[in-house]
């Protein structure tokens, strides 16, 4: 499928074949193995939110803070 041949498709037709994608990379994704390296890290920023030295902040936020110092 080229992207003249996506750029054809509904908006339905669009999103049906994105959900199928992301469905089948979660299950990819979930087999892979994590190198140790990173799973410290995750662990380290999962204690750091835990105990509250750092905060989650949700996408809106994130780009309004964008550019801003």
């Amino acid at each position: 499928m080229t992207v003249a041949d996506i750029a054809k498709l509904s908006l339905r037709e669009k999103l049906q074949i994105m959900e199928a994608i992301w469905e089948d990379l979660r299950g990819r994704v979930n087999a892979m193995d994590v190198p140790e390296e990173h799973r410290r890290i995750l662990d380290e920023r999962r204690a750091r939110i835990a105990s509250g030295e750092a905060k989650l902040l949700d996408w809106d936020q994130v780009k309004h803070s964008l550019g801003r110092a």
